[in-house]
């Protein structure tokens, strides 16, 4: 496009000259014409930006981030002249079209249109435009180029996606001991019994004494019930940019998601702390749960107003975390602060996994895992199973 503008501008120059030293009706025409073409061309992009049609549809407005959903565009020429090079330029920041050509220009002949099927993927769970972002027009000699954003953008409502781990290899040891405990759990039922209450777990039914009552029948526990695990992530919005706090938010609830389910499907009982303006907590006993437990966390709200660190200093308040065999924190940062305010649990011997998901180097708090404290580094944009 420069080089065509510069061969428009020297031969603009040299009609000036051959009119200035020669004169003659070849000489006028020749400098009219060379001076005319950029403005046929300006009022040519000015019809196309006004005429100019485009369509486009989403296969579905709630997405699962990362899985692929049907999407089109149709250009649109409804004019009796040509459009020529006209290409488009879709959002790409947290979202991106399959098999999607870069740079690509159509031109669209009076009375044609242009279809063109795909997929489009979400990277992030959030709600933003996908799509096309805006029209790229140029006129036929190549001159100038029009960009302009189209009307009536896509907007996509994402949800976490649910990744689903075998086994917690980052910390092995744990896990072997909470399925210790999810059997235990269990195995120490008395032989007595009550009458079955709303809320009791299937599993605690004597099915034996209810056929011998002809009602339902409920071991009870010996002492106080234990719970396995304790979940607690951060609400708590990193950023005021889109660009930054996406990418972050998505996968502290992917990883509290993933741990969940793996909790879940091993029967280990678990109870999930946040904060949506005040303390909340889900309750997670078994698969049948986890529906439940996932409307929940795909609909968190983060917000600013949040603090880390307060939020973790009422919940050691309030005394819910000390009776955990493992506590996991899902946090966008780490400090000294929260170190302290967890230390009682370190005393009583619970072990705390805290997972970092940040671009930030945590190298010198990684270095301080031991045995019953553990901190790892996560990426907003790395693997989940390649984490837990």
């Amino acid at each position: 496009m420069k080089i065509r503008r510069g061969i428009l501008l020297v031969s603009w120059l040299l009609s000036l000259i051959c009119i200035s030293f020669y004169g003659g009706t070849v000489s006028y025409v020749f400098f009219f014409g060379v001076t005319l073409i950029p403005v046929i061309s300006l009022i040519y992009l000015v019809f196309v930006y006004f005429r100019f049609k485009i369509f486009q549809e989403l296969g579905t407005r709630n997405v699962v981030c990362g899985e692929p959903v049907s999407y089109y565009f149709v250009l649109q020429n409804d004019d009796w002249f040509a459009f020529s090079g006209v290409s488009v330029r879709m959002f790409s920041d947290f979202s991106y079209v399959e098999e999607m050509p870069d740079e690509l220009e159509y031109e669209l002949l009076p009375g044609e249109s242009f279809r063109y099927e795909t997929r489009l993927v979400c990277k992030y769970r959030g709600e933003y435009e996908v799509g096309v972002r805006e029209i790229v027009v140029s006129d036929f000699f190549g001159l100038f180029r029009l960009r302009y954003k189209i009307t009536g953008t896509l907007k996509a409502l994402v949800v976490p996606r649910l990744v689903k781990v075998n086994e917690l290899k980052s910390i092995s040891d744990v896990s072997a001991l909470l399925q210790r405990e999810a059997l235990r759990m269990e195995t120490e039922l008395d032989a007595l019994t009550r009458d079955y209450a709303t809320g009791d777990s299937l599993k605690q039914i004597h099915w034996k004494a209810a056929a011998r009552e002809q009602k339902l029948k409920v071991r009870n526990r010996i002492g106080e019930e234990k719970q396995g695990v304790s979940i607690v992530f951060d609400t708590n919005r990193c950023h005021k940019d889109n660009r930054v706090y996406l990418p972050v938010e998505n996968k502290i609830l992917e990883l509290t998601i993933a741990l969940g389910f793996f909790l879940a499907e091993k029967n280990i009982s678990s109870r999930v702390y946040y904060r949506q303006r005040q303390l909340c907590n889900v309750l997670l006993e078994g698969i049948r749960s986890f529906d439940s437990f996932y409307q929940k966390m795909a609909g968190t709200i983060f917000s600013e107003e949040e603090n880390t660190t307060d939020m973790i200093s009422r919940i050691m308040e309030k005394g819910r975390l000390t009776d955990s065999l493992v506590v996991f924190f899902i946090l966008h940062e780490i400090n000294d602060e929260i170190l302290l305010r967890t230390q009682p649990l370190l005393e009583r011997g619970i072990i705390t996994v805290f997972y970092v998901v940040t671009d930030a180097s945590i190298e010198c708090y990684c270095r301080q895992s031991n045995l019953n404290r553990r901190v790892i580094a996560v990426s907003p944009e790395g693997r989940t199973k390649e984490v837990l």
